[in-house]
């Protein structure tokens, strides 16, 4: 066997081991880039000051809605809701998220911090579309 036919043979040895390599070490994290959805409608309350009177409820426009994306520590994307309350979030590859939006603090211990309303969501296919329902928040 000539030097040349075995440099060839240690050259494809070693791309099929960095193939290998690349393909089982990479895992798709959270994120855009994949096929499912997830959807909700945000539900608002309108309270007096002292929140002891229900002036209206509605499903609220404009609101912003925010993402995150596995286990990140901040928010990776946001959206704001149509006329309807709704809003979605697309694209999106298998993995866990967290979607949250603020609403008024109704401890009353400070009016104006605002409190998260947090569901999650875990896409396990491609093409899913998760519905969390309603996320209800005080104004």
């Amino acid at each position: 066997m000539n030097n040349s036919s075995s440099r060839k043979k240690i050259s494809v040895a070693a791309l099929i081991c960095t193939i290998f390599f690349l393909l089982t070490s990479c895992q798709i994290q959270e994120g855009p880039g994949g096929m499912a959805a997830v959807t909700g409608k945000i539900y608002a309350k309108d309270y007096n000051a002292s929140l002891t009177q229900l002036g209206s409820e509605y499903y609220a426009p404009k609101e912003d809605v925010f993402i995150v994306y596995g286990d990140n520590s901040v928010f990776d994307d946001k959206v704001e809701t149509h006329f309807d309350g709704t809003f979605r979030f697309e694209f999106l590859r298998k993995g866990t998220y967290t979607i949250f939006v603020y609403s008024k603090d109704t401890t009353l211990t400070n009016p104006d911090i605002l409190q998260p309303i947090i569901k999650t969501a875990q896409i396990t296919s491609k093409g899913q579309e998760i519905d969390l329902g309603d996320l209800v928040i005080i104004k």
